[in-house]
């Protein structure tokens, strides 16, 4: 059985690219075996960034010097043409060259692109915009994230699957608990689609997720449900909700830690601690937003996330190929 994971790289997208983006996969080559990576932007400022004596049955080049501008709109960036380096990536994998695609480019433009190019999967109506966010006891994938403003029943029962075979591709070894974001636990709260959705997952028998009802925004990172349903709207505001309350937490803890004596002290004591607890709010170590639903996967690189926080999306990229999410997502509809 050939184990070899094929990633295709929109090198070009993102702050600081190419740099931050080669960068970024040597990191992760220096980490595990068995990957390929399709490179596809400006040959000249890439192969200055590859060691000299770099091999071409890991890296190969695609040259072109056209890009989808971060300023574009998504037609914009649809627009400029089948020769940059995103079309190109995503091209790959429609031609069946590389397993999965990954750009830290324009998120409209990508979506768009990417919809142009792959099917989506049968009986999937809507792909859904998907991420993986810490709780107190592991890791939950949360979705949609904004690709769909409006859902229908069908869409969040869809999303429920979609999210439940991502989090077992990542996790093989845990169950999947799916949950609704709602404004109460209650059954009787909440829209009509989302109460209806709620009755409908209940008479869902699967071996593959086990539905755990509503939750709450102050509920999310308890860690007692690990994928998390919600129209594009509701889990756009969860999410940079989530994101600006991590970054006032760990800006104001250092600013207590730094503006006087005590503090200094108490932070060279808690050293450690203080450390594990950085580290656990780093948005680095969760980057990589995944598009469900199309017959074949696409990663989206947050555009300002440094080498290490691309390289650890390259691994969701290889845990997802390796964890045959496609034929879950299959299986499971």
């Amino acid at each position: 059985m050939n184990n070899l994971v094929t990633i295709a790289v929109d090198a070009m997208g993102g702050d600081g690219s190419p740099k931050k983006i080669i960068d970024g996969i040597l990191d992760h080559c220096n980490k595990t075996k068995n990957v390929k990576y399709l490179i596809f932007g400006n040959k000249y400022q890439i192969e200055k960034l590859l060691p000299k004596s770099y091999s071409s049955q890991t890296f190969q080049i695609f040259h072109t010097e056209k890009i989808v501008e971060g300023k574009d709109t998504p037609l914009e960036g649809a627009k400029r043409g089948k020769e940059t380096s995103m079309w190109l990536s995503i091209q790959s994998v429609k031609d069946k060259k590389a397993d999965i695609v990954i750009s830290a480019g324009n998120t409209g433009a990508l979506l768009v692109i990417a919809k142009l190019n792959l099917k989506m999967i049968e009986n999937i109506d809507k792909p859904a915009l998907s991420a993986i966010w810490p709780n107190k006891k592991g890791m939950s994938v949360v979705l949609d994230l904004g690709a769909n403003i409006d859902c229908s029943e069908k869409n969040l029962i869809d999303f429920s699957i979609m999210g439940s075979s991502l989090f077992k591709s990542l996790y093989p070894d845990e169950n999947a608990k799916v949950a609704l974001l709602n404004i109460g636990s209650e059954e009787i709260k909440g829209k009509e689609i989302i109460k209806n959705t709620y009755h409908k997952l209940n008479q869902i028998n699967s071996k593959d997720f086990e539905f755990k009802g509503f939750i709450e925004g102050n509920n999310l990172m308890n860690g007692d449900v690990n994928v998390i349903v919600a129209d594009g709207f509701t889990g756009n505001v969860a999410l940079k909700t989530a994101e600006g309350t991590a970054n006032f937490i760990t800006t104001e803890l250092k600013n207590i830690m730094s503006n006087n004596f005590m503090g200094k002290l108490s932070s060279i004591i808690n050293i450690k601690n203080l450390k594990k607890f950085k580290k656990r709010l780093d948005p680095r170590l969760y980057n990589g937003a995944i598009l469900l639903g199309l017959d074949s996967p696409v990663i989206k690189s947050h555009g300002a996330t440094d080498y290490i926080g691309f390289s650890n999306s390259l691994l969701v990229c290889e845990k997802i190929i390796r964890g045959q999410l496609i034929n879950k997502i299959k299986q499971n509809l």
